[in-house]
């Protein structure tokens, strides 16, 4: 990557002063979010050995292949955070990001939790509320909104049989 293109984290930084400074070893992220923002430009960039050594130890998989995986990251949203902080030892990140696989646009809605131990941040599991194509969500989880814009639950919605 370019170490003088844009961060793929969102955060409109450059990528050397941004997620590269974790990505390195140089820096720690000090907060779940910059955690979170750098786990996906790790994914972005298919960084399996960042991604490996910031999954909390006891939930982290023996690999990660992305051998297989067809998918271009395109950018990443945080819709919102709970703790996380400097002064906090626990946070959740809600968050979308969205990817282009077989030539269409999807996005990913995804509520992950973390952890501080000895003053480092770890990805601990997350919970995906919904992913689909954009434009027309499919595979929703059950308490995610509908996407036909009625403020309801899928499953009290277009999802109720």
């Amino acid at each position: 990557m370019n170490t003088h293109a844009l961060c793929l984290c969102g955060s409109g930084k450059e990528y050397h002063q941004c997620c590269g400074l974790f990505h390195s070893g140089e820096k720690q992220p000090d907060t779940a979010e910059a955690l979170m923002r750098s786990r996906y430009s790790a994914y972005a960039l298919r960084n399996a050995c960042y991604l490996q050594a910031t999954w909390e130890a006891n939930k982290r998989p023996e690999a990660i292949d992305f051998s297989r995986e067809k998918i271009d990251w395109l950018r990443l949203e945080i819709l919102d955070t709970k703790k996380g902080g400097m002064q906090d030892n626990k946070g959740v990140v809600v968050f979308k990001a969205f990817f282009r696989q077989d030539d269409d646009e999807h996005v990913m809605n995804e509520i992950s939790r973390f952890t501080r131990i000895n003053g480092r941040w770890f990805y601990l599991d997350g919970i995906i509320k919904s992913i689909g194509k954009v434009g027309l969500q499919t595979n929703q989880g059950k308490n995610a909104l509908c996407s036909c814009g009625s403020g309801k639950k899928f499953k009290r919605c277009c999802g109720a049989e």
